[in-house]
């Protein structure tokens, strides 16, 4: 017979295994998030302290400041991490919030849509090894991604140079 002890006991080692799966991060805050594009590097500070950095894969045009829906660009200048996404297509997401409300008068005077939905995201299984495949994402690994989905809140800024 199964004691409620033992019962209990099992229902808290279950959920500390779920827990794991959750990222946890006990550091500085993130204040910042920095992109070179050209280098491929994505840095999390706090203030000027370099926390973690890593490698990244780009969209499939990846010179230049996204201006259009579709153009497989990143967009150069400042932004926010708006939005956190724990049931991304692409492992964990973080929204960047492009388009500003330059980008919008960019696209509008060529008469584009500016597109949207850029994000810092995982790399699916299909994109392992290939070469900046994203539609203007920045996609780091699967793993990465568990570190920087944990460390990074909505509204730190990240600004991505050329």
């Amino acid at each position: 017979m199964i004691s409620r002890r033992s019962v209990m006991v099992g229902a808290a080692l279950g959920m500390a295994g779920c827990a794991a799966e959750t990222p946890q991060y006990i550091g500085p805050d993130v204040t910042r998030i920095q992109v070179f594009k050209e280098q491929r590097t994505l840095q999390l500070l706090n203030q000027d302290l370099l926390l973690r950095a890593y490698n990244f894969e780009l969209g499939f045009a990846p010179s230049g400041h996204k201006e259009r829906e579709g153009d497989g660009r990143t967009p150069e200048g400042a932004y926010r991490i708006d939005r956190r996404n724990p049931n991304s297509s692409f492992y964990l997401s973080l929204g960047i919030s492009y388009p500003n409300a330059n980008d919008i008068a960019n696209a509008r005077a060529l008469g584009v849509p500016p597109g949207g939905d850029i994000f810092i995201h995982g790399t699916p299984t299909r994109a392992l090894g290939v070469k900046d495949w994203t539609w203007g994402c920045i996609a780091v690994q699967n793993e990465e991604m568990d570190e920087i989905y944990a460390m990074v809140q909505t509204g730190t800024q990240i600004f991505i140079y050329a």
